[in-house]
Protein backbone atom coordinates (compact mmCIF):
# COMPACT_ATOMS: atom_id res chain seq x y z
CA UNK A 1 0.00 0.00 0.00
CA UNK A 2 1.44 3.49 -0.89
CA UNK A 3 1.18 6.01 1.75
CA UNK A 4 1.24 9.78 2.08
CA UNK A 5 2.89 11.94 4.82
CA UNK A 6 2.78 14.90 5.39
CA UNK A 7 6.09 16.22 6.49
CA UNK A 8 5.55 16.99 10.55
CA UNK A 9 7.99 14.96 13.03
CA UNK A 10 5.33 15.74 16.04
CA UNK A 11 2.03 16.97 14.36
CA UNK A 12 0.53 16.97 11.20
CA UNK A 13 -2.65 18.50 9.15
CA UNK A 14 -6.29 17.16 9.53
CA UNK A 15 -6.09 16.44 5.83
CA UNK A 16 -9.19 15.27 4.29
CA UNK A 17 -8.80 12.72 1.34
CA UNK A 18 -10.39 11.98 -1.76
CA UNK A 19 -7.97 13.00 -4.92
CA UNK A 20 -9.36 11.78 -8.29
CA UNK A 21 -8.23 8.08 -8.98
CA UNK A 22 -6.06 8.73 -5.36
CA UNK A 23 -4.63 5.40 -4.09
CA UNK A 24 -5.48 4.76 -0.77
CA UNK A 25 -3.40 6.64 2.00
CA UNK A 26 -2.68 7.42 5.26
CA UNK A 27 -0.73 10.26 7.37
CA UNK A 28 1.20 11.28 10.62
CA UNK A 29 -2.17 11.97 12.37
CA UNK A 30 -5.93 10.82 11.73
CA UNK A 31 -6.56 12.13 8.23
CA UNK A 32 -4.57 11.38 5.25
CA UNK A 33 -3.46 13.56 2.43
CA UNK A 34 -3.40 11.58 -1.11
CA UNK A 35 -1.43 12.01 -4.57
CA UNK A 36 -2.56 11.42 -7.48
CA UNK A 37 -0.05 10.22 -10.84
CA UNK A 38 -1.27 12.54 -14.00
CA UNK A 39 -0.25 10.58 -17.15
CA UNK A 40 -0.41 13.74 -19.23
CA UNK A 41 2.18 15.78 -20.05
CA UNK A 42 3.26 19.58 -20.21
CA UNK A 43 5.01 21.47 -22.79
CA UNK A 44 7.40 23.83 -21.63
CA UNK A 45 9.64 26.02 -22.94
CA UNK A 46 12.98 24.46 -23.54
CA UNK A 47 15.72 25.39 -21.23
CA UNK A 48 19.37 25.57 -22.16
CA UNK A 49 21.97 23.76 -19.47
CA UNK A 50 25.12 25.20 -19.08
CA UNK A 51 27.58 23.41 -16.95
CA UNK A 52 29.34 26.77 -16.13
CA UNK A 53 26.66 28.74 -14.61
CA UNK A 54 25.18 25.79 -12.44
CA UNK A 55 26.25 25.75 -8.70
CA UNK A 56 27.62 22.65 -6.69
CA UNK A 57 25.42 21.61 -3.82
CA UNK A 58 28.15 22.98 -1.65
CA UNK A 59 27.17 26.25 -3.02
CA UNK A 60 23.70 26.20 -2.62
CA UNK A 61 24.02 25.31 0.76
CA UNK A 62 26.13 28.05 1.54
CA UNK A 63 23.77 30.70 -0.81
CA UNK A 64 20.85 29.66 0.95
CA UNK A 65 21.53 28.10 4.60
CA UNK A 66 20.95 31.72 6.34
CA UNK A 67 17.55 32.01 5.10
CA UNK A 68 16.24 28.60 6.18
CA UNK A 69 14.05 28.83 9.09
CA UNK A 70 13.46 26.16 11.59
CA UNK A 71 9.79 26.55 12.80
CA UNK A 72 8.39 25.43 16.06
CA UNK A 73 4.91 25.51 17.52
CA UNK A 74 3.08 24.04 20.56
CA UNK A 75 2.51 21.20 18.57
CA UNK A 76 5.19 20.22 16.27
CA UNK A 77 7.94 21.49 13.82
CA UNK A 78 9.20 22.28 10.41
CA UNK A 79 10.79 24.48 8.20
CA UNK A 80 10.26 27.42 6.23
CA UNK A 81 12.22 30.07 4.01
CA UNK A 82 12.66 34.03 3.72
CA UNK A 83 11.05 35.77 0.60
CA UNK A 84 11.39 39.10 1.67
CA UNK A 85 14.10 40.96 3.34
CA UNK A 86 11.21 42.43 5.38
CA UNK A 87 10.07 39.55 7.50
CA UNK A 88 8.48 37.72 5.45
CA UNK A 89 8.41 33.94 5.94
CA UNK A 90 7.13 31.24 3.87
CA UNK A 91 6.26 27.29 5.23
CA UNK A 92 2.93 24.86 5.05
CA UNK A 93 -0.27 25.27 6.25
CA UNK A 94 -0.10 21.98 8.57
CA UNK A 95 3.40 23.29 9.86
CA UNK A 96 1.51 25.97 11.57
CA UNK A 97 -2.03 23.87 12.20
CA UNK A 98 -2.67 24.44 15.87
CA UNK A 99 -0.40 26.69 16.57
CA UNK A 100 -2.63 29.16 18.34
CA UNK A 101 -0.73 32.21 17.80
CA UNK A 102 2.35 30.35 19.33
CA UNK A 103 4.63 30.48 16.85
CA UNK A 104 8.63 30.40 16.61
CA UNK A 105 11.27 31.46 13.69
CA UNK A 106 15.13 30.44 13.75
CA UNK A 107 16.53 31.54 10.82
CA UNK A 108 20.02 30.52 10.13
CA UNK A 109 22.26 31.09 12.88
CA UNK A 110 19.84 33.70 14.30
CA UNK A 111 18.20 33.92 17.62
CA UNK A 112 15.01 32.33 17.92
CA UNK A 113 11.76 34.83 17.14
CA UNK A 114 8.36 35.17 17.46
CA UNK A 115 6.54 34.84 14.26
CA UNK A 116 3.34 36.05 13.39
CA UNK A 117 0.71 34.63 11.14
CA UNK A 118 -0.21 37.23 8.34
CA UNK A 119 -2.26 34.76 6.41
CA UNK A 120 -2.34 30.44 5.58
CA UNK A 121 -4.67 28.86 2.45
CA UNK A 122 -5.19 25.17 3.20
CA UNK A 123 -6.30 24.96 -0.26
CA UNK A 124 -2.41 25.19 -1.42
CA UNK A 125 -1.10 24.09 1.89
CA UNK A 126 1.09 27.34 2.11
CA UNK A 127 0.83 29.99 4.98
CA UNK A 128 3.05 33.39 5.26
CA UNK A 129 5.01 34.30 8.52
CA UNK A 130 6.04 37.72 9.37
CA UNK A 131 9.21 38.35 12.31
CA UNK A 132 10.85 41.68 12.88
CA UNK A 133 14.38 41.39 12.20
CA UNK A 134 17.15 42.98 10.00
CA UNK A 135 19.62 41.81 7.59
CA UNK A 136 17.34 39.10 6.44
CA UNK A 137 18.18 37.21 2.59
CA UNK A 138 15.47 36.48 1.04
CA UNK A 139 15.56 33.14 -1.37
CA UNK A 140 14.47 33.64 -5.33
CA UNK A 141 11.31 31.86 -6.40
CA UNK A 142 12.12 30.13 -9.97
CA UNK A 143 9.27 30.34 -12.68
CA UNK A 144 8.61 26.67 -11.85
CA UNK A 145 6.92 26.27 -15.43
CA UNK A 146 10.50 25.83 -16.65
CA UNK A 147 11.89 22.95 -14.34
CA UNK A 148 12.54 19.73 -16.69
CA UNK A 149 12.41 16.19 -15.30
CA UNK A 150 15.94 15.52 -14.90
CA UNK A 151 16.88 18.58 -13.14
CA UNK A 152 18.67 18.69 -10.17
CA UNK A 153 17.06 19.40 -7.21
CA UNK A 154 18.47 20.04 -3.56
CA UNK A 155 16.56 20.26 -0.21
CA UNK A 156 17.01 22.26 2.64
CA UNK A 157 14.78 21.71 6.05
CA UNK A 158 14.84 20.04 9.18
CA UNK A 159 14.07 16.51 9.33
CA UNK A 160 13.70 14.99 12.18
CA UNK A 161 14.87 18.47 14.05
CA UNK A 162 17.88 18.09 12.24
CA UNK A 163 18.46 21.72 11.29
CA UNK A 164 19.45 22.79 8.01
CA UNK A 165 19.95 19.47 6.65
CA UNK A 166 21.19 19.80 2.71
CA UNK A 167 19.71 16.61 0.39
CA UNK A 168 20.40 15.67 -2.78
CA UNK A 169 18.44 14.51 -6.20
CA UNK A 170 16.81 15.71 -9.08
CA UNK A 171 13.27 16.69 -10.12
CA UNK A 172 11.45 13.12 -10.65
CA UNK A 173 8.21 13.72 -12.31
CA UNK A 174 6.11 17.14 -12.33
CA UNK A 175 2.33 17.55 -13.12
CA UNK A 176 2.15 15.05 -10.03
CA UNK A 177 -1.67 16.69 -8.01
CA UNK A 178 -1.41 15.76 -3.98
CA UNK A 179 -4.41 16.62 -1.97
CA UNK A 180 -4.35 20.01 0.52
CA UNK A 181 -5.47 19.92 3.91
CA UNK A 182 -8.55 20.82 3.17
CA UNK A 183 -9.59 17.89 0.66
CA UNK A 184 -8.88 20.10 -2.57
CA UNK A 185 -6.64 19.38 -5.21
CA UNK A 186 -2.91 20.76 -5.93
CA UNK A 187 -2.07 20.78 -9.23
CA UNK A 188 1.11 20.66 -11.12
CA UNK A 189 3.17 19.26 -7.97
CA UNK A 190 6.99 18.74 -8.57
CA UNK A 191 7.96 15.40 -7.20
CA UNK A 192 11.49 14.32 -6.16
CA UNK A 193 13.71 11.82 -5.08
CA UNK A 194 16.19 14.18 -3.19
CA UNK A 195 15.42 13.39 0.79
CA UNK A 196 13.16 14.65 2.72
CA UNK A 197 11.38 13.67 5.71
CA UNK A 198 9.25 14.87 8.26
CA UNK A 199 10.23 18.47 9.63
CA UNK A 200 11.18 18.98 6.20
CA UNK A 201 8.00 20.49 5.62
CA UNK A 202 7.58 24.16 4.64
CA UNK A 203 11.36 23.98 3.49
CA UNK A 204 12.95 24.98 0.25
CA UNK A 205 13.75 22.87 -2.85
CA UNK A 206 16.45 24.79 -5.13
CA UNK A 207 17.54 23.92 -8.79
CA UNK A 208 21.17 24.30 -9.89
CA UNK A 209 20.96 27.91 -9.77
CA UNK A 210 20.10 27.88 -6.27
CA UNK A 211 16.38 29.30 -6.84
CA UNK A 212 13.57 27.91 -5.20
CA UNK A 213 11.16 25.63 -7.50
CA UNK A 214 8.77 24.34 -4.43
CA UNK A 215 7.91 24.20 -0.92
CA UNK A 216 8.58 20.26 0.37
CA UNK A 217 5.05 19.18 1.50
CA UNK A 218 4.54 15.20 1.45
CA UNK A 219 6.28 12.01 0.84
CA UNK A 220 5.13 8.86 0.20
CA UNK A 221 6.04 5.76 2.14
CA UNK A 222 5.53 2.21 2.87
CA UNK A 223 5.00 2.60 6.14
CA UNK A 224 6.12 3.56 9.51
CA UNK A 225 10.03 3.31 10.24
CA UNK A 226 11.47 2.69 14.22
CA UNK A 227 11.87 6.52 14.47
CA UNK A 228 9.35 7.54 16.93
CA UNK A 229 6.62 5.04 14.78
CA UNK A 230 6.83 7.73 11.94
CA UNK A 231 7.69 6.68 8.47
CA UNK A 232 10.67 8.16 6.48
CA UNK A 233 11.67 8.61 2.82
CA UNK A 234 11.53 6.15 0.26
CA UNK A 235 12.73 7.96 -2.65
CA UNK A 236 9.25 10.23 -3.66
CA UNK A 237 8.36 13.35 -2.45
CA UNK A 238 6.40 16.54 -3.75
CA UNK A 239 6.80 20.04 -3.38
CA UNK A 240 4.39 22.65 -4.09
CA UNK A 241 5.28 24.63 -7.20
CA UNK A 242 6.60 28.24 -7.05
CA UNK A 243 4.74 29.58 -9.56
CA UNK A 244 1.61 28.79 -6.75
CA UNK A 245 3.41 30.32 -4.36
CA UNK A 246 4.08 33.63 -6.12
CA UNK A 247 0.74 33.67 -6.32
CA UNK A 248 -0.45 32.81 -3.30
CA UNK A 249 1.84 34.53 -1.27
CA UNK A 250 0.93 37.84 -3.18
CA UNK A 251 -2.70 37.59 -2.15
CA UNK A 252 -1.75 36.69 1.38
CA UNK A 253 0.84 39.55 1.73
CA UNK A 254 -1.95 41.70 0.26
CA UNK A 255 -5.35 40.64 2.08
CA UNK A 256 -4.21 37.82 4.32
CA UNK A 257 -6.21 35.61 2.89
CA UNK A 258 -6.67 33.64 -0.81
CA UNK A 259 -9.36 33.43 -3.06
CA UNK A 260 -10.53 30.47 -5.03
CA UNK A 261 -12.31 30.00 -8.22
CA UNK A 262 -15.17 26.88 -8.19
CA UNK A 263 -16.98 25.03 -10.50
CA UNK A 264 -19.14 22.76 -7.94
CA UNK A 265 -18.28 19.25 -9.74
CA UNK A 266 -16.42 15.95 -9.03
CA UNK A 267 -14.97 14.54 -12.27
CA UNK A 268 -12.76 11.74 -13.97
CA UNK A 269 -10.91 11.19 -16.56
CA UNK A 270 -13.01 10.45 -19.37
CA UNK A 271 -12.22 7.58 -22.38
CA UNK A 272 -10.52 9.88 -24.77
CA UNK A 273 -9.89 13.12 -23.80
CA UNK A 274 -12.09 15.46 -20.91
CA UNK A 275 -13.41 14.82 -18.14
CA UNK A 276 -16.54 13.09 -16.89
CA UNK A 277 -18.68 14.75 -14.23
CA UNK A 278 -18.83 12.42 -11.78
CA UNK A 279 -20.79 14.66 -9.32
CA UNK A 280 -22.61 17.95 -9.34
CA UNK A 281 -23.09 19.71 -5.87
CA UNK A 282 -26.85 21.27 -5.55
CA UNK A 283 -27.11 25.27 -5.85
CA UNK A 284 -22.80 25.11 -7.19
CA UNK A 285 -22.20 27.05 -10.27
CA UNK A 286 -21.74 24.19 -12.20
CA UNK A 287 -25.55 23.05 -11.58
CA UNK A 288 -26.48 26.79 -11.62
CA UNK A 289 -24.92 26.83 -15.29
CA UNK A 290 -27.07 23.59 -16.35
CA UNK A 291 -24.07 21.04 -15.89
CA UNK A 292 -24.77 17.31 -15.10
CA UNK A 293 -23.81 14.15 -13.85
CA UNK A 294 -22.28 12.10 -17.01
CA UNK A 295 -21.46 15.22 -19.06
CA UNK A 296 -17.45 15.53 -20.53
CA UNK A 297 -16.11 18.67 -20.08
CA UNK A 298 -13.84 19.30 -23.15
CA UNK A 299 -13.08 22.73 -22.64
CA UNK A 300 -13.31 25.78 -20.05
CA UNK A 301 -13.16 29.30 -20.73
CA UNK A 302 -11.44 28.40 -24.31
CA UNK A 303 -9.32 25.93 -23.56
CA UNK A 304 -9.02 22.62 -23.83
CA UNK A 305 -9.98 20.09 -20.99
CA UNK A 306 -7.50 16.85 -21.58
CA UNK A 307 -8.32 15.10 -18.20
CA UNK A 308 -9.52 15.30 -14.62
CA UNK A 309 -6.45 17.34 -14.00
CA UNK A 310 -6.60 20.42 -16.75
CA UNK A 311 -9.95 20.79 -15.67
CA UNK A 312 -8.66 21.38 -11.93
CA UNK A 313 -5.73 23.12 -13.50
CA UNK A 314 -8.00 25.50 -15.78
CA UNK A 315 -10.69 26.58 -12.81
CA UNK A 316 -7.51 27.95 -10.97
CA UNK A 317 -6.57 29.59 -14.00
CA UNK A 318 -9.69 31.56 -12.88
CA UNK A 319 -11.03 33.91 -10.73
CA UNK A 320 -14.41 33.51 -8.06
CA UNK A 321 -17.22 35.86 -10.21
CA UNK A 322 -15.61 34.89 -13.72
CA UNK A 323 -18.08 33.78 -16.24
CA UNK A 324 -16.92 30.93 -18.51
CA UNK A 325 -17.95 29.12 -21.65
CA UNK A 326 -17.73 25.35 -20.72
CA UNK A 327 -18.21 22.99 -23.88
CA UNK A 328 -19.20 19.21 -22.89
CA UNK A 329 -20.37 16.13 -25.03
CA UNK A 330 -23.88 15.24 -23.53
CA UNK A 331 -24.89 11.72 -24.96
CA UNK A 332 -23.07 12.14 -28.02
CA UNK A 333 -23.87 15.60 -28.58
CA UNK A 334 -21.72 18.75 -28.13
CA UNK A 335 -22.99 21.95 -26.01
CA UNK A 336 -21.68 25.00 -24.71
CA UNK A 337 -22.70 26.27 -21.49
CA UNK A 338 -21.87 29.60 -19.91
CA UNK A 339 -21.43 29.26 -15.80
CA UNK A 340 -20.80 31.46 -13.62
CA UNK A 341 -17.09 30.62 -11.51
CA UNK A 342 -18.06 30.80 -7.30
CA UNK A 343 -15.98 30.95 -4.48
CA UNK A 344 -14.29 27.53 -3.34
CA UNK A 345 -15.46 26.21 -0.08
CA UNK A 346 -13.62 26.17 3.04
CA UNK A 347 -13.24 22.20 3.00
CA UNK A 348 -14.42 19.64 0.62
CA UNK A 349 -16.79 18.52 3.55
CA UNK A 350 -18.73 22.10 3.56
CA UNK A 351 -19.21 21.08 -0.24
CA UNK A 352 -20.38 17.47 0.02
CA UNK A 353 -22.69 18.28 3.05
CA UNK A 354 -24.96 19.79 0.39
CA UNK A 355 -26.76 17.57 -1.61
CA UNK A 356 -25.27 16.02 -4.82
CA UNK A 357 -26.96 14.20 -7.98
CA UNK A 358 -24.55 11.44 -8.06
CA UNK A 359 -24.57 8.19 -10.74
CA UNK A 360 -22.92 5.39 -8.87
CA UNK A 361 -19.24 5.35 -8.66
CA UNK A 362 -18.74 2.35 -11.26
CA UNK A 363 -19.92 4.01 -13.69
CA UNK A 364 -16.99 6.71 -13.38
CA UNK A 365 -13.97 5.10 -12.37
CA UNK A 366 -12.60 7.95 -9.88
CA UNK A 367 -13.84 11.43 -9.30
CA UNK A 368 -12.29 13.81 -7.17
CA UNK A 369 -12.85 15.95 -4.22
CA UNK A 370 -14.06 18.89 -6.43
CA UNK A 371 -13.28 22.10 -8.15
Amino acid sequence: MKLVKPLLPLAAAAVIGGGAGAVATTALHDDSPSVRTVATTRTVAATTSDSSTALSPHDVYQSAKDSVAYITTGSGTGSGFVVSNDGYLVTNAHVIEGANGQIKAKIGDGKTLDAKLVGEDASTDLALLKVTASNLKPLQLADSSGVEVGDDAYAIGNPFGLDRTLTVGVVSALQREISSPNGFSIDDVIQTDAAINPGNSGGPLFNAAGQVIGVNSQIESTGSSSSGGQAGNVGIGFAIPSNTVKTVVEQLRASGKVSHAYLGVQSGDAQGAGAQVGAVTAGGPAATGGLQVGDVITSLGGKAVEDSSSLSSLVDEHKAGDSVEVQITRSGKQQTLTVKLGERPTTTTSSAQEEQQQQPQEEVPGFGGGW
